[in-house]
């Protein structure tokens, strides 16, 4: 099979959460620990950090593989969903994994991955743990997939966990409560591994507390931190200043383990995504009109982005937006400024919520706007219309932001 052919495959021969949403969600480990076996444990052959959270998360990763990078380090990185290409889940040093090994992987392990049916993530998890101990990496940044306690990254062993922050999201499977869904994530905290919490709330913190005691894990609060240095952080959303103060206290925590000098740090910081290749983060795409995605795509995200975009000067808010069937839509609506043009659409996902239902819910919040069957056009359809001094966000789903990233070049 080509490379192409092999990615088809995966997305339809496993279930594919980002796909299909809950019939590709798999509640246990039992695959998980099949493939690590069949594999020989290659998890055990470098150290990692372990990232949950709701929100945050792949920002986080990134950039303390960036630090770890920038300090000599071989790293490992690890995250979901990818916005244009597979290969983005997987990489050393900021390089993807090759399409080679992709192909090669598929073709040699499929006899016996195939009579276990894993889910899509299961499959991809084990396909980077045996990379990256073939590219004898130094340490891996591992992203959750999902929650904490079930998802198939939790078979590792950290040097350090972190949990980001909690907000509602996924709720069929993590809690219908902010503790509830901390139970899940916090299912990551490891006997005697130091764990740092990013934010906490009255409902949350009584949750890490717990668990954190329960395993003799050191607990490590950002929120109490205090930051030494000013740095200059490239990520620049609103909500990354949250994500710094996480990602400072992790990186002091890991000097414990590993040796990271200041020009490291900041290294780090300011060139987060020329180093790991990050992208979709208050990603500007062009300066006149001004063009900004974000895969902000929950409540507790654009409690952030409406503050960020409505804070803009600008001659006309113009904004292309969707989202998909599993998050608080209604919520969201609330968040978003009234004093906007709206291009609304669907992304590509069969999880997209269908573009004149989005209408709809909008009308009930008083937001107006037009309608287009794919982002492209819509997308299109607002630089079109769009003053110089306009400015342009598109956003509402990572999938909505995958398509955009995919069909223009900039």
């Amino acid at each position: 099979m080509t490379y192409e052919e092999t990615v088809e495959y995966l997305f339809h021969v496993t279930p594919v959460f980002e796909k299909t949403g809950a019939s590709a969600y798999k509640e246990g480990l039992s695959n998980t620990h099949a493939l690590d076996e069949h594999f020989g444990h290659p998890h055990r052959q470098f150290k990692t950090i372990h990232v949950a959270g709701t929100n945050g998360k792949g920002s986080c990763s990134h950039t303390l593989a960036a630090i770890l990078q920038s300090a000599g380090y071989k790293v490992g990185l690890y995250t979901s969903p990818h916005l244009v290409d597979f290969r983005e889940r997987i990489r050393v040093n900021g390089q993807c994994i090759s399409k080679e090994y992709v192909v090669d992987f598929v073709e040699q392990e499929r006899s016996f991955f195939e009579p276990l049916h894993p889910s899509f993530f299961e499959l991809t998890t084990a396909m980077a743990f045996k990379y990256f101990a073939e590219q004898e990496v130094d340490i891996a940044v591992i992203e959750v997939g999902l929650g904490g306690r079930l998802d198939c990254t939790n078979i590792i062993t950290p040097v350090l966990s972190i949990i980001t922050n909690i907000s509602f999201d996924h709720t069929q499977f993590l809690g219908n409560t902010l503790a509830k869904i901390a139970g899940e994530k916090a299912g990551i905290i490891k006997k005697n591994v130091p764990v740092v919490i990013g934010e906490t709330t009255p409902e949350t913190l009584p949750v890490f507390q717990k668990k954190a005691a329960a395993k003799s894990a050191p607990l490590h609060l950002a929120e109490a931190f205090e930051v030494a240095h000013d740095y200059d952080f490239e990520l620049k959303g609103l909500y990354q200043q949250k994500n710094k103060q996480t990602i400072l206290c992790a990186v002091n925590c890991l000097k414990d383990v590993f040796t990271i000098p200041e020009e490291a740090i900041k290294k780090g910081m300011a060139h987060v995504c020329e180093l790991t290749g990050l992208t979709g983060r208050w990603q500007t795409l062009q300066t006149r009109p001004l063009v900004i995605c974000d895969t902000g795509h929950n409540v507790g995200g654009w409690q952030y982005l409406a503050e960020q975009i409505k804070a803009q000067t600008c001659k006309t808010l113009r904004i292309v937006f969707g989202m998909v069937d599993d998050k608080d839509i209604n919520t969201v609506m609330q968040l978003l400024p009234k004093q906007a043009v709206y291009y609304f659409t669907q992304a590509s996902s069969h999880r997209a919520i269908p573009v004149h239902k989005v209408q709809e819910i909008a009308k009930a919040h008083q937001l107006e706007g037009t309608t287009f069957s794919n982002v492209k056009d819509a997308y299109q359809q607002a630089l079109s219309d769009a003053h110089p001094e306009d400015f342009i966000f598109v956003g509402g789903s990572s999938y909505l932001v995958a398509d955009l990233l995919t069909d223009f070049t900039y």
